[in-house]
């Protein structure tokens, strides 16, 4: 079945996206605006991008034209904000963050967040997050009248102490981080438990089992 994204509506669009780019990890995005106001919300149009520099991206979709919601609103304001990632301990509370609050509540507060410092950037990081990146705003791209794409250099990683095997050689016990990643429609989800091996393939072993073949 053909789909010509050209002569679908926006709606219609983005029901194929997320009904098929899946499971996406979640961004949940904690920013910190001018006025000392804290604010969290989760984004699944999300990924690392870059290893060198390290980059990450994600975007942001408004309420109403011209709106790119508080997040981005403030990462504008601020050029600093952190990716906290979820795993299935703090799922419920990244849920409560992504009800469309007014930007004078408090996310933190209504989802019985702990808002911790960060080590290089103002925004607090969520304390009950395995995995939590500072990030430093490299660009902002506006795709749409009211649709942004976040590019950010990850300037501080923060990992739950439990969870890093060797931290001279940077290796993280990636299943017990316990992550989810958000799958299609409005309310389904993946865990990341159900994983299966396939090493890469060195050129010279596919040509030597061609050979044997």
């Amino acid at each position: 079945m053909l789909f010509d994204m050209e002569t679908l509506s926006e709606q219609d669009g983005y029901k194929l996206l997320v009904s098929t780019v899946v499971p996406r990890p979640i961004a949940w995005v904690s920013t910190q605006d001018l006025d000392g106001s804290v604010n969290a919300a989760p984004f699944s149009f999300f990924n690392a991008v870059s290893g060198n520099p390290p980059i990450i991206c994600f975007g942001i979709g408004g309420r109403a034209p011209g709106d790119a919601k508080d997040t981005g609103n403030i990462i504008r304001r601020t050029g600093e904000f952190v990716v906290n990632l979820v795993n299935t301990e703090t799922a419920e509370a990244m849920n409560v963050s992504a009800i469309e609050f007014g930007p004078e509540i408090d996310e933190f507060r209504e989802a019985r967040l702990t808002a911790v410092p960060s080590h290089k950037v103002k925004a607090p990081r969520i304390a009950e997050s395995p995995v939590s990146m500072e990030c430093e705003r490299l660009v902002i791209v506006e795709v749409g009248v009211d649709r942004a794409v976040v590019m950010g250099r990850v300037v501080a990683m923060h990992v739950r102490d439990d969870c890093v095997l060797d931290p001279v050689k940077c290796y993280i016990d990636t299943p017990k981080l316990d992550l989810i990643g958000r799958m299609h429609g409005r309310g389904w989800y993946a865990r990341t438990t159900d994983r299966f091996e396939m090493p890469r393939i060195d050129v010279a072993d596919w040509f030597g089992r061609k050979a044997a073949e």
